[in-house]
């Protein structure tokens, strides 16, 4: 997603407490330009390293999810992310520093310098 990501990114490993996934990605969009393109950077850059796009849930809503399968991204807006405060939901889940180690494989590092929580 490199110059695409959006701010207050979070990863966290949901894979022991869940059968949903293993990971889930927070991100808040900017604007609808900025998450569009933000969005089609993910879906290509998950695919080149072995995580399709399963499917999509929400475009045009303020919350996006795309589901990888191992992988789901949440793509809000700034009011909804506040509003349902995954992270609080979520808060048995481990913070997920490097989501490239935890997993294994070349993926989006969301906290690549620059592109983590601002």
């Amino acid at each position: 997603m490199d110059e695409k990501f959006g701010k207050d990114i979070t990863a966290l490993d949901i894979g022991e407490i869940s059968s949903l996934a293993d990971y889930f990605v927070i991100v808040t969009g900017l604007n609808n330009p900025q998450t569009q393109s933000m969005t089609e950077a993910c879906v290509k850059t998950c695919r080149a390293s072995g995580f399709p796009l399963v499917s999509t849930e929400g475009e045009g809503t303020g919350w996006l999810l795309m589901d990888f399968g191992d992988i789901i991204v949440h793509v809000f807006d700034a009011e909804l992310r506040q509003f349902y405060n995954l992270e609080r939901i979520w808060a048995d889940a481990k913070d997920c520093a490097d989501i490239t180690e935890a997993l294994g494989k070349t993926v989006p590092d969301v906290n690549a310098p620059g592109k983590g929580k601002q």
